[in-house]
């Protein structure tokens, strides 16, 4: 998909600031951040998995596509989240995963993304070693979510994502402790926990890129 189909000036605008933030150095980011202590965890003990990040060019910028889990999941059922899972045997790396992962579970054809990079790996507190996937999707793309895993899809300005001010840092009590993290909601939807947090480090990372960061709150 060329970038000649990227019409929009603030969309054109926007995917430079991506592509500068994928260019800069970054460190993996984790379950952990807000929380005392830290994870300490071997990356090689956790499950390699991987998320895909799609940006949408519209006339207004960009938009991110996420889904509403289906309500019937063993796990995080009803959450937000991105398309993505765990490496299977049959993926030969991360963006392999997260572009099959979205093929099955929203009906993306791979000729419809064109995959810019990815963002530092994301350690999750259920023991997975998340690789953030980025990629331009096309414009006419129309979701087929798969029943079986995702009740909704939907899409999230970046502008949205992007500001400081959206971000609150919330805590709940998980497995004997108290846990804080952050979200992002937009509209009915609340964006939290690691969903949250790879937006926040794809958001401090344009920032950076411009100047300098988001304020740490």
């Amino acid at each position: 998909m060329p970038d000649t189909g990227v019409a929009s000036v603030r969309a054109r605008a926007a995917l430079a600031r991506v592509r500068a933030a994928l260019a800069a150095p970054a460190r993996n980011t984790s379950d952990y951040d807000l929380n005392d202590g830290g994870s300490g965890s071997d990356p090689s003990r956790l499950t390699p998995a991987a998320v895909l990040i799609g940006l949408v060019p519209v006339p207004s910028g960009l938009e991110v596509i996420l889904t509403t889990r289906a309500s019937h999941l063993k796990h995080h059922a009803g959450q937000v989240a991105f398309p993505g899972g765990k490496l299977d045997a049959e993926d030969r790396d991360e963006v392999a995963c997260a572009l099959r992962e979205a093929g099955e579970e929203i009906g993306l054809d791979l000729s419809q993304a064109r995959v810019m990079g990815a963002f530092a790996a994301h350690e999750t507190v259920t023991g997975y070693h998340v690789t953030p996937v980025v990629a331009l999707i096309d414009p006419a793309f129309q979701p087929r979510p798969d029943p079986g895993e995702v009740a909704e899809v939907f899409r999230v300005p970046l502008a949205h994502l992007t500001e400081p001010g959206s971000y609150r840092i919330e805590q709940r009590h998980w497995r004997g402790v108290w846990r804080r993290y952050y979200t992002v909601p937009y509209g009915p939807y609340y964006i939290w926990g690691a969903t949250a947090r790879m937006l926040r480090a794809l958001a401090d990372g344009m920032a950076d890129a411009d100047h300098g960061g988001l304020d740490q709150g």
